[in-house]
């Protein structure tokens, strides 16, 4: 019990620090700032993915609030930035998945000093980083391009009936992101998880995750609304 608390406490913890440091990443850097905290973020995730833990009475794998962040970014970067910033957010993070795929299995290649003590725990931990990866690039340009479409097919639809661009924020925010991270669930999890653990445990996941993100998503949302409105701070010094 006590090691479920904890669990659920860093999550929190977690939740506030990595959800914190977008606005003051925008503040002080810009878009370059959420450029820098979608690829750190990307990279993290897929190590931080490996590790499965007991919270909130689910069985589930850590990395989905560093997922769920770079959602959050390229939200910001729609909102404040237009498309094409966003859709290069999403670009910059297929890339250094790729980089970090690259060195990662690079790095059990070396052949090891008598007196190394860790390639060996460097072998057990990336040594399913392949698929793990793979199955992440897959699922994160999927659901990261549809993302900054359907936020944008939100934003016209309620910029067309209700004359305002804006307006309903929460909802180009949200009915974006919820819709998006349904394909980037079930697709990374299958993926990267069918015939590694058995079909209880990978529903369990599958759920889990889901749920987070929802979480994630809806309390994402007043980021995003603190984001613009540095943004048009920034406008309005600048004019």
């Amino acid at each position: 019990m006590r090691q479920i608390m904890t669990n659920e406490l860093l999550l929190i913890v977690s939740v506030i620090f990595i959800f914190g440091s977008v606005p003051l990443a925008f503040k002080f850097f810009g878009k370059t700032g959420l450029y820098c905290m979608s690829v750190v973020a990307t990279i993290l995730a897929n190590i931080e993915v490996s590790i499965l833990v007991n919270a909130f009475g689910m069985e589930q794998t850590l990395g989905n609030v560093l997922f769920a962040v770079t959602f959050l970014v390229t939200d910001i970067l729609s909102e404040c930035e237009g498309k094409k910033a966003a859709n290069k957010a999403v670009t910059l993070g297929i890339f250094a998945t790729l980089f970090y795929l690259a060195i990662s299995q690079s790095w059990g290649l070396f052949i090891p000093s008598e007196n190394d003590i860790v390639q060996g725990h460097f072998k057990v931990i990336f040594s399913a980083a392949p698929r793990i990866v793979i199955a992440s690039l897959v699922s994160y340009a999927i659901s990261q391009f549809f993302d900054v479409w359907l936020y944008h097919k939100w934003w016209a639809f309620t910029s067309k009936h209700f004359a305002d661009k804006r307006r309903f924020l929460w909802l180009r925010n949200n009915g974006s992101t919820l819709i998006s991270q349904i394909v980037n669930t079930i697709s990374f999890n299958l993926c990267a998880f069918a015939g590694v653990y058995n079909t209880g445990t990978l529903i369990s996941i599958v759920v889990s995750s889901y749920l987070i993100y929802v979480v994630t998503s809806l309390l994402d949302t007043p980021v995003v609304y603190i984001a613009r409105r540095i943004h048009e701070k920034k406008v309005k010094k600048s004019a």
